[in-house]
């Protein structure tokens, strides 16, 4: 019999393979199977564990700690107070009219943090109480129904509160033109005295900024055409008889966005304009849709001002003298003698003397008397109807 070794080649090779399904792995059924047990693991974590970060790593940190890993931090924060740092070197604040933060420590719960930390910007504007327009910002009623008049007025004594006091209102006119003798106005005069500017000067920002710092409350001249338009000229954007409407709230939106923080409008000159209803009745609309008030300056017994300011709802009083017709220290002093004795007489009076040198010296020095003969200075919002 044959051995294996007298066998061909062929037969010995086909003789030594090992039978079909022995001696192979099945990589690819193995394969299949490992993917379907990873796709069911993650089906399972997915419907079984309660992890929302989906198994991603995660780290608490405890940001209440005092504990600071950076040097640089440590080196230049302070500690105002509790959860306040200050990062780099101390910053002054603004040394009139700038913007300023209220700190949060004891906010009431719920209370709205934008108006906590919201100030007066640098024209003296509330955020709440300014619309933004093409000429700048202008005031207008903020979202919790408060006016700039009662926002911007200085709190004063009034009629009701003055216990049978006379109580006399000084407005100054014409401030903002000469920087040097606004300057000069602002630091003699009492702050009681309210500061009327034109809308005109240079450096409004800094002189209003000024006044408002001394506690002045702050009125802004409107141009208004007078019966001798233009050979006597108020100024540019003076608000005309005879022009459509829309014509006369451009000229009265760039003029009301001169200045900030005022309270009220009182007119430069305008005794045609103010007699005329369909020309005046407009703008006093507009005055009253804005929160603002209206100071008359007496020079027109023709002014419809009081009845329209009494439609629209716009605080509202009238001068009851011009204070230096005659711009000398003793006819001023006249004047201001008729003035108490108005106030005496009526309860209450209004003068108005315009920003000369000499009127300013001599109302800085009248004042200074009154606490002995029981007359109260107030601003001339107090004296304003509404």
């Amino acid at each position: 019999m044959a051995s294996d070794l007298d066998a061909p080649l062929s037969r010995r090779r086909a003789k030594a393979a090992p039978p079909a399904g022995r001696g192979h792995l099945p990589i690819a059924r193995l394969a299949s199977a490992g993917i379907a047990a990873v796709l069911i693991a993650v089906v399972l974590r997915v419907v079984l564990v309660d992890d929302p970060d989906g198994g991603r790593p995660s780290a608490e940190v405890a940001i209440s700690s005092t504990h600071n890993a950076n040097p640089i931090v440590g080196e230049n924060a302070t500690d105002p107070g509790a959860g306040a740092i200050i990062i780099g070197p101390e910053i002054p604040l603004a040394e009139v009219g700038g913007p300023s933060i209220t700190t949060l420590e004891g906010l009431p719960d719920g209370a709205p943090v934008e108006e906590a930390m919201v100030g007066p910007d640098a024209y003296g504007n509330l955020a709440d109480l300014v619309e933004e327009t093409e000429y700048g910002p202008i005031p207008r009623i903020g979202g919790s129904g408060e006016t700039p008049f009662a926002a911007y007025s200085r709190p004063s004594t009034t009629p009701a509160t003055a216990g049978g006091r006379p109580l006399i209102a000084i407005v100054v006119t014409g401030l903002g033109l000469n920087l040097s003798g606004s300057l000069q106005a602002i630091e003699k005069l009492p702050e009681t005295v309210t500061l009327a500017f034109a809308p005109y000067g240079k450096d409004l920002e800094r002189i209003v900024g000024s006044a408002r710092a001394e506690g002045h409350e702050i009125f802004l001249e409107m141009p208004l055409e007078p019966f001798d338009y233009p050979e006597n000229d108020p100024g540019p954007d003076t608000l005309l008889t005879g022009q459509a409407p829309r014509d006369n709230m451009r000229k009265l939106y760039k003029v009301m966005s001169r200045l900030g923080g005022y309270s009220a409008i009182v007119n430069n000159m305008g005794a045609r304009f103010t007699a005329s209803g369909a020309d005046f009745g407009p703008v006093m609309e507009e005055l009253g849709a804005r929160g603002l008030g209206y100071l008359d300056d007496g020079s027109s017994n023709r002014s419809l001002a009081p009845q329209l300011a009494q439609a629209n709802r716009v605080p509202f009083g009238r001068v009851d003298m011009m204070l230096d017709g005659n711009p000398a220290r003793a006819p001023i002093l006249e004047a201001l003698a008729e003035l108490e004795a108005r106030a005496r007489r009526q309860g209450s009076a209004i003068g108005i003397v315009t920003a000369l040198p000499v009127s300013v010296q001599t109302i800085a020095e009248w004042a200074r008397g009154l606490e002995e003969k029981g007359i109260v200075v107030v601003p001339a919002s107090a004296l304003m109807k509404s």
